[in-house]
């Protein structure tokens, strides 16, 4: 893609995070996080030139691979998709900064195992499973307050950062609204307990979802489409 598309679609994204933003609070910041998983390195590449710096990918290997590629570039890396446990070494190689999507808690367990063994940390956010929809994974609303301060008791080396969640897939807003709402709902409560960060939006819902609290979202297709038109 030529640098001035992407210089076009970063600003429109932003232009749109900060109009939601601002109707919510002046004080509300909301963090970007480009999900590159349909574009090219050299798209990632280009965006990092205009100023882009937390980048997202959901399959451990392509962000192996493109950490390796861009290790020149200190790139905020995300892992945002779901996590088999026979990768759970090779993430912990990679160093992410977050790690988006810890969805049960035998992948808790063993995470914890194979982080107390190589004596590192990771930071991780709680997925909840909002929508109550049977093809998304993540902890019910009904069990995750209680799974999230299980993990922060029995995990010393998951550093719990907050929550992720996925909006319903649906046409009717409301529904949507609805799944943000019950999220941020958790995030408050979990406040306390040293949740700051609660995830939430994607290309087509990014700005409902920051409207109902939402202060960091993962936005690939808007970023890399190429429609001059958008």
């Amino acid at each position: 893609m030529e640098k001035e598309l992407l210089r076009k679609n970063l600003d429109d994204v932003i232009y749109k995070i900060e109009k939601a933003r601002l109707s919510v609070s002046g004080h509300h910041i909301v963090q970007l996080v480009a999900v590159g998983k349909y574009t090219t390195v050299q798209n990632i590449e280009t965006l990092y030139s205009l100023g882009q710096r937390a980048f997202g990918e959901n399959h451990v290997q392509q962000l192996e691979s493109r950490s390796k590629e861009l290790e020149d570039l200190p790139i905020e890396w995300h892992m945002i998709g779901t996590l088999q446990k026979n990768k759970i070494n090779k993430l912990l190689d990679i160093k992410p900064s977050l790690f988006q999507a810890l969805d049960n808690l035998d992948l808790a367990k063993e995470l914890e195992a194979k982080l107390a063994n190589k004596q590192k940390t990771l930071s991780c956010l709680l997925q909840v499973n909002s929508a109550r929809e049977d093809t998304k994974s993540g902890f019910s609303p009904e069990v995750a307050i209680e799974t999230y301060l299980q993990i922060l008791s029995e995990c010393p080396h998951i550093k719990l950062e907050g929550i992720m969640s996925i909006g319903a897939h649906s046409n009717d807003v409301k529904q949507i609204q609805n799944s943000f709402e019950t999220t941020y709902k958790i995030y408050e409560k979990l406040q306390k307990n040293g949740a700051n960060i609660c995830s939430m939006g994607m290309s087509g819902d990014f700005e409902l979802a920051i409207k109902c609290g939402s202060n960091l979202v993962r936005v690939g297709s808007s970023l890399f489409e190429n429609n001059l038109n958008s």
